[in-house]
């Protein structure tokens, strides 16, 4: 666990020209990892148009689901090792090159006629998954060397907002290319036809691509290589912080930090209520509101409400928990937990009656409880990861906490198109979602979050230790 130092002063002033060079390297660094949202969500966005065109069931596409989730949890333990030793800039490159041939390779056999079809769309996806666990190290990996302890709260706040600029985007492209679209233009509008799904496998990793190149023409792993020296204040006097570390080292030092298990443990929750709900919405709000992309609402939640009220929650959660308890994050995480509780209490009571209830105001719950969940994510798998690691190992620290969460998210995948599949509500000839048991199965898992930071913040109240 590393130890902030009492002896350093309270305001630390930055080399001039720092902070300038600061943010365009995040801003790239930022831009790279939103990119890979656009190879992330794209699944989702599409999911009633492949259970209805290939046939697949809800357990089939939450397997689909599943299997990157749970390769990209495996991912994220050993890649953060890896992560550690290669530099965070080669292990984003690695992995945003990785999933735009994987996705290409999923739209391909999407539109092929194979006899395995959904074997071999299970096996691409768990691919993607982990060759994905490379971008969240690899961008942890760097920040932490940019971001002293009391700014990483504001910029996990801030990062958030660009990682929600690519799931924004991906909703956007989802609903233009699936139903089209006219772009007004100063003189003119350009008109885009719809066209099939399958597209949205195929457009992203071309951008994909062009943004990675531009990382790693603007991108420096720490701020040395571009000439300047940061003094942390979560590292020993005269400690070298390019010293090589061996892997097993960093094994034993992160994996002996009790507080990095019980926020990896948060996590996990985090990533249930979380999948649950990037997965899920859209078959909700199709199944049981008959709301699909050329409908108003749908556009406005997916493009807009969903990723840009994620993102003021992630930014307003960061500051609080830098300016206001003193860059301690168990105390802002478990409000947040409590939040979504309350609220998924409320949509069970709407969902089974006890509330009135329209498609607004179930779009309105689930945004807060879409906000809460987000707002953990960055504040627990970036700011408290860095924390905890320490420039030198914030690699495996992310990798194990961001792990925990997409182990979460699996169960979220497979185990809750399971339910779903076994409560369908039967109305004639159509089955659909059931929205009682959808909620409730994320209600445990925001409770838990809930005594796990009380715990934590209430266990180490008073004290410095990073990450609480």
């Amino acid at each position: 666990m590393v130890q902030s130092q009492s002896k350093e002063p309270l305001v630390y002033q930055h080399e001039p020209g720092f902070r300038l060079r600061r943010v365009r390297n995040w801003f790239f660094l930022g831009l790279t990892y939103a990119s890979y949202y656009f190879c992330r969500y794209n699944l989702g966005i599409v999911a009633p148009e492949l259970k209805s065109e290939l046939g697949f069931s809800n357990t089939q596409y939450g397997a689909i689901e599943a299997a990157r989730n749970w390769a990209y949890a495996v991912g994220q333990f050993v890649n953060g090792l890896f992560t550690d030793r290669l530099g965070g800039k080669l292990a984003m490159t690695i992995g945003a090159v990785g999933t735009a041939v994987l996705n290409v390779a999923f739209g391909l056999v999407a539109w092929s006629d194979i006899s395995i079809m959904f074997l071999t769309l299970l096996i691409i996806r768990l691919a993607d998954g982990y060759v994905q666990a490379f971008g969240a190290p690899g961008m942890i990996k760097i920040n932490t060397a940019w971001f002293r302890r009391r700014e990483r709260g504001t910029f996990a706040g801030i990062f958030g907002i660009m990682i929600n600029l690519g799931q924004s985007g991906a909703y956007y492209l989802g609903s233009v290319l699936t139903a089209g679209a006219t772009i007004p233009l100063i003189f003119f509008a350009i008109k885009i036809p719809a066209m099939d799904w399958r597209y949205i496998f195929f457009i992203p990793p071309v951008l994909v691509i062009i943004i990675v190149c531009l990382m790693n023409a603007m991108v420096r792993n720490h701020p040395e290589e571009a000439g300047y020296r940061i003094i942390h204040d979560d590292e020993e006097d005269g400690e070298d912080p390019h010293e090589a570390i061996h892997v097993w080292d960093v094994f034993k030092k992160i994996a002996s930090n009790g507080i990095v298990w019980i926020v990896a443990c948060a996590y996990f929750c985090t990533g249930f209520v979380r999948t649950a709900i990037s997965a899920w919405w859209v078959v909700y709000f199709d199944e049981v509101w008959s709301m699909d992309k050329t409908t108003r609402l749908y556009y406005w939640m997916g493009t807009w409400l969903i990723p840009w009220l994620a993102s003021a929650g992630s930014l307003a959660s960061g500051i609080i928990s830098d300016k206001m308890f003193g860059g301690k994050r168990a105390p802002v995480a478990a409000l947040l937990y409590l939040m979504q509780a309350v609220g998924i209490v409320v949509a069970m009571m709407m969902a089974q009656g006890s509330l009135s209830s329209t498609a607004t105001l179930s779009a309105i719950i689930l945004l807060g409880i879409h906000v809460g969940c987000n707002a953990t994510h960055s504040l627990l798998g970036t700011a408290a990861a860095m924390d905890l690691g320490g420039r030198k190992m914030a690699g495996f620290s992310s990798g194990v906490i961001d792990s925990f969460q997409y182990f979460g998210a699996g169960f979220a995948g497979l185990g809750l198109g399971k339910l779903l599949d076994h409560y369908a509500v039967v109305s004639g000839d159509e089955t659909k979602m059931n929205p009682t048991v959808w909620f409730a199965t994320m209600l445990p898992w925001a409770i838990i979050g809930t005594l796990l930071m009380t715990f934590l913040w209430w266990r180490h109240r008073g004290s410095d230790a990073a990450g609480t």
